[in-house]
C-alpha cells in the first residue's frame, strides 16, 4: 500500500501511487494524468474501489460524472472510459472491451505509443457527453 494512502487527497494518493510504482506504469499514470489534466483542466480526481485485494483503490477522473479510470495491472495500464461505447474514436484508441454495450478500455503495455492529441479530443468528448 502507498505511503499515506490511508489518508489524503486522492491526487496525493495518487501522487504516492505513481510514486510507488517507479516504473514504466508509473510513468504512463502520470503520462495520462498529465494529458487529461489539459483535455479538460476542471477534471476532479478521485480514488474508489477500495478493497483488500486493492487497498490502494482505482484511480477515476470525473467531470459531471465519471470519464475514465486508470487501473494498474503488473502488465498494463487499463484505462476505461465509462461511457466509450457512445463516443467517436476515430483514432481507434479503444482497443480493450469492445464488446461491451457502454464502456470502452484503451490498455497501455509498457512500450506502447498513443496518439497524445486524439486521446485529449476522446476526455474532452467524455466530458462533454456527461455534461449533455
Amino acid at each position: 500500500m502507498p505511503a499515506g494512502a490511508e489518508s489524503g487527497t486522492a491526487s496525493e494518493l495518487i501522487d504516492a501511487k505513481i510514486e510507488e510504482l517507479a516504473d514504466w506504469r508509473g510513468e504512463t499514470l502520470s503520462r495520462i494524468r498529465r494529458l487529461i489534466h489539459q483535455a479538460v483542466p476542471e477534471v476532479v480526481e478521485e480514488i474508489k474501489w477500495r478493497k483488500p485485494s486493492n487497498p490502494f483503490g482505482v484511480p477515476v477522473w470525473s467531470h459531471d460524472g465519471v470519464i475514465l479510470t486508470g487501473e494498474i495491472y503488473k502488465d498494463k495500464v487499463k484505462l476505461t472510459f465509462f461511457k466509450g461505447a457512445s463516443l467517436e474514436d476515430p483514432a481507434g484508441l479503444f482497443n480493450s472491451s469492445l464488446e461491451g454495450k457502454t464502456r470502452r478500455a484503451i490498455d497501455l503495455h509498457q512500450g506502447d505509443d498513443m496518439d497524445e492529441e486524439e486521446f485529449k479530443a476522446l476526455v474532452r468528448s467524455a466530458a462533454q457527453l456527461n455534461a449533455s
